[in-house]
């Protein structure tokens, strides 16, 4: 049997720490809401980015091999990547996944991302089982209800999506939002695995990567009523395996639910918790949780409308 990876590891200071690479820009072309998104270089720049980001989760294939270092073959079934992300990454910059070693026992590790010039990429948890103390379970019980949104305001906790259906077949296109079919992607991909292409392992079916998983729920546009155009981007996010893995050419269900809602300086988030299913099913087989940030100055009227929001709540 093939091995899940032969990506290069190393173990020093209790730390486990992947090589360099190069993650590959593959969203310059992504559209949604009719307008370009963060990953086009012009959007990007006229909102203070150097160019076009690199999405989060691409990061995450980065990341597994050093899960299944430290739990083998059950993190990709179990196992859960839970991030808080800091600064975007550009193509061409080079990045690396770093983990604590936890103790005999122990069900879940810190987990760090830096770019070559030292800047924190991305930092949270990993780990199998139970993810009831993952990074983005403690961010998200410790966030400060928001003052006053404006792209957002329609939106209310507890609002839920009715079950769609996904699938994602070898060389499927996932459309305007992931113009690229995992095939596509396998050939950038930062760790390419024989599991991710065919069956020659435990589970008898080619796999769908972490990353991968984050395109097919999210291929599927919103349906949450956040006011637009205006351009988003991802801030935090946490992919769990419950009985997993997910199988490529497998269709699923999946239904979304705001779990939070929250702002910055610069963003208005709304928090949503995904869970997937088999058709028809009950048991949960994965979650996603993602923060979904909305940039506010690419929302054209948002003064205007924030001021008058402003005055309605003063009278």
């Amino acid at each position: 049997m093939a091995q899940p990876f032969d990506t290069p590891i190393t173990e020093a200071g209790g730390r486990l720490t992947g090589p360099w690479r190069g993650p590959r820009q593959m969203l310059a072309s992504q559209e949604y809401g009719g307008h370009a998104s963060i990953h086009d270089d012009a959007t990007a720049q006229k909102l203070g980015f150097k160019g076009g980001t690199i999405e989060g989760p691409t990061h995450f294939s980065q990341v597994v091999p050093l899960g299944v270092r430290l739990w083998g073959e059950r993190f990709l079934s179990e196992g859960n990547i839970s991030a808080h992300y800091r600064n975007a990454c550009f193509e061409g910059d080079k990045a690396r996944a770093a983990v604590t070693v936890p103790a005999d026992g122990e069900s879940q590790a810190e987990l760090r991302m830096e770019r070559d010039d030292g800047t924190e990429v991305l930092k949270g948890t990993i780990g199998i089982g139970d993810a009831a103390t993952t990074a983005l379970t403690a961010r998200l019980a410790g966030l400060p209800a928001p003052h006053l949104l404006v792209i957002l305001r329609d939106v209310a906790v507890g609002m839920k999506t009715p079950r769609q259906t996904v699938r994602m077949d070898a060389d499927q296109n996932m459309g305007a939002l992931y113009p690229f079919s995992l095939n596509d992607k396998l050939k950038r991909i930062t760790e390419n695995s024989p599991w991710y292409a065919g069956g020659d392992n435990p589970f008898g079916r080619a796999i769908i990567p972490f990353e991968m998983v984050s395109v097919l729920l999210n291929h599927v546009g919103s349906d949450f009523p956040a006011k637009g155009p205006a351009v988003g981007l991802f801030a935090d996010q946490e992919i769990r395996m419950v009985k997993g893995p997910l199988f490529v050419g497998e269709t699923y269900e999946f239904e979304r639910e705001i779990v939070g809602l929250s702002e910055s300086k610069r963003t208005e988030s709304m928090w949503v918790r995904t869970h997937v299913y088999a058709p028809g099913g009950h048991d949960v087989l994965a979650t996603m949780l993602l923060n979904s940030a909305i940039m506010k100055e690419s929302y054209a009227p948002y003064a205007a409308e924030h001021a008058e929001l402003k005055r309605r709540h003063t009278l």
